[in-house]
């Protein structure tokens, strides 16, 4: 229902997107793959599930790879490798092990705009796979909540303001 949403509004404001993912593993991709009209605005994606790929694909810095600088790093990478108008990463330790020192469940997301950032961590309770879903779900939540904020501060035209 997310993936709709946010494929609804970004085709009738113009606005592109992208990902990166690691602990996700490409599902927030294929949501959105899955969505309306994807090939409109859907730039794609980057599944960087091994460090040196985070690194040298999406510019994240020698930090642990579950941290908010890693999730932001990797946001801002896909963005602009993409140059896509707003892009989402997710970064975290699944489970069942703890990873950089985070315990299992802890997830850090980053979504970005042209013009904007906002970091987010969140701890979920549950095996992998419950991990790894709600993530997505939470992916595409913040996705929508950036493309809602960018049209709102686009300039509006007299035609898109007809009631």
């Amino acid at each position: 229902m997310t993936a709709r949403r946010l494929a609804e509004l970004a085709e009738r404001c113009g606005i592109t997107v992208a990902v990166a993912e690691s602990l996700t593993a490409g599902n927030v991709a294929a949501a959105l793959g899955a969505a309306p009209d994807s090939a409109v605005w859907f730039r794609g994606g980057v599944v960087a599930y091994a460090t040196e790929v985070k690194r040298q694909v999406l510019g994240v810095p020698d930090v642990p790879v579950v941290s908010e600088t890693a999730a932001t790093a990797m946001a801002e990478g896909v963005r602009s490798l993409m140059d896509a108008d707003i892009a989402v990463a997710t970064t975290g330790a699944g489970g069942p092990d703890p990873q950089d020192g985070e315990p299992p469940g802890s997830v850090w997301f980053c979504v970005v705009s042209r013009g904007d950032a906002r970091a987010e961590h969140r701890q979920f309770d549950g095996d992998p796979a419950d991990v790894v879903e709600r993530s997505v779900q939470y992916a595409l939540e913040l996705l929508l909540s950036m493309a809602q904020a960018v049209t709102r501060s686009s300039p509006v035209s007299a035609d898109d303001n007809r009631v």
